[in-house]
């Protein structure tokens, strides 16, 4: 284990002094209602990017600045005065979270942060804002406390993760100048478990999302006169979705499985070294037992190092109280499918649309619109990088870190891949049963106080690495 420098151990000092203030700083960033896909949230998108701007100058970072894409701002900044003989490292994170609803199984309003058992319950607490403003402090250790960074720094927080990537992908194409960096450390994943058992993620599944229509009758007819005549929309949608996956989980769109590539030895061993408690499993997600998968496959493999199909909102006709006896004008249906190396997800998009029009019946029409896209992303588990995460991570928690692949998707991994080159370690410290995307959200203060260490030990161990070995090209 590397020996902690002055600097860092004045750094921590720093942050010991000043927790009371950075968790009234940590209630202030929650409050913010930084819902990017609700456009009536975007006022409140843009001045949380500026509240973090002005934390960014007022830490002491340079060139602090809100960029507008198509969508949301994306905040960049920089300090870059280590000199050249030291690595410049990228930090991403994002700003925006999940829509809060429902908002009836909130015990309290989800902006509103609850703090119990050392314990802080608000949207965003773990997914990503709590992670991005962990970041935060960790880099005022260095500059306020210690006077310097002992690396070159850059950081980039998007705003439309939880919605559509094409804003960040079309920021890195156009500003290739501000994400240059030897690597990318992403803090939008979470730890091994929920008592601190840290992790370091070494891989990510892609996504592709739409939104699927099928339009019948013109208007909402009525079931008694037109039943057994025209074809209703919401039977036609659910057996179309039905017939998408098989009995054993698979998707039956031709050449859905063309590029997967299959889990090896090393990543099954790995998968092989992971706790993973079933009954655990089964009390935290409240189901009797997981689905029927694909065979060949452990639980643990399929939730991560598959591809999935998944119906992620269905509607259509009367939902109010009591019945109506319509046949609806049409039906609707949120789709996604998560990907794997190397599925391409534009691809997969146009075989999805292909073969939705090809099922549907000829009584129907079928539109199809496309929400998200994002390619999956693999980092060589021998990288410098993730060695150094793993050391950070166990000097500040106290335990070995594990390595596992992610079943989420964060579309900028691979767009900043593509885009300049730069690789991404993916460490960050949520709690993997946390309700990120549903109600009470939470994530524990320790998980806050041991991420902050770690970044600040991270910090100084990649900063002992040359550009080269940052980059993993040396050892």
């Amino acid at each position: 284990m590397t020996v902690a420098s002055t600097d860092v151990t004045t750094a921590l000092a720093y942050l010991r002094t000043n927790a009371d203030a950075h968790l009234r700083g940590l209630d202030t960033f929650l409050r913010m209602e930084s819902v990017s896909a609700d456009p009536t949230h975007a006022d409140d998108m843009r001045s949380t990017a500026q509240w973090i701007v002005d934390e960014l100058t007022r830490i002491g970072f340079d060139h602090a600045r809100m960029a507008d894409t198509r969508s949301h701002p994306i905040v960049t900044a920089d300090w870059l005065h280590a000199g050249p003989d030291r690595p410049t490292v990228l930090v991403y994170c994002h700003y925006d979270v999940q829509p809060p609803e429902p908002l009836d199984e909130w015990v309290r309003p989800p902006f509103e942060p609850r703090y119990e058992n050392d314990i802080v319950y608000a949207r965003g607490s773990g997914d990503d804002k709590g992670q991005l403003f962990m970041h935060l402090r960790a880099a005022e250790a260095w500059l306020r406390g210690v006077g310097r960074l002992p690396l070159n720094l850059r950081v980039i927080f998007e705003g439309d993760e939880e919605n559509i990537s094409e804003p960040v992908e079309e920021f890195i194409a156009a500003h290739p100048e501000l994400v240059s960096a030897d690597i990318c450390i992403v803090s939008d994943s979470d730890m091994q478990d929920d008592e601190g058992t840290p992790a370091i993620c070494y891989g990510l599944r892609g996504i592709a999302y739409w939104e699927v229509k099928v339009q019948g009758p013109f208007q909402d007819v009525h079931s008694g006169q037109y039943g057994g005549g025209v074809d209703n929309p919401a039977n036609v949608l659910v057996k179309m979705l039905a017939s998408l996956v098989d009995a054993d989980g698979r998707v039956t769109v031709p050449g859905f499985y063309d590029r997967v590539i299959d889990l090896g030895e090393a990543d099954r061993a790995a998968y092989a070294e992971l706790p993973f408690d079933l009954d655990l499993w089964k009390r935290v997600t409240g189901v009797s037992e997981p689905m029927t998968g694909e065979a060949g496959y452990t639980l643990a493999e399929r939730l991560s190092g598959r591809p999935t199909f998944d119906i992620n909102g269905l509607w259509g006709g009367y939902t109010g109280e009591g019945s109506k006896t319509i046949i609806p004008g049409w039906a609707a249906a949120k789709l996604s499918c998560r990907l794997v190396p190397d599925q391409d997800p534009r691809e997969i998009e146009e075989a999805m649309i292909e073969h939705l029009a090809r099922i549907a019946p000829p009584t129907v029409r079928v539109e199809v619109r496309s929400l998200s896209n994002g390619a999956a992303f693999v980092t060589p588990l021998e990288h410098p990088v993730i060695r150094a995460a793993a050391e950070a991570s166990e000097i500040a928690f106290g335990k070995a870190a594990l390595y596992h692949r992610s079943g989420g998707s964060i579309p900028y991994v691979p767009a900043l891949a593509a885009g300049v080159g730069v690789s991404s370690v993916m460490v960050g410290w949520a709690s993997p049963n946390g309700n990120f995307h549903a109600p009470n959200e939470w994530m524990p203060l320790a998980n806050y106080r041991g991420g902050m260490d770690a970044i600040v030990h991270l910090w100084e161990l990649i900063g002992r690495l040359s550009p080269a070995q940052a980059r993993g090209e040396g050892d």
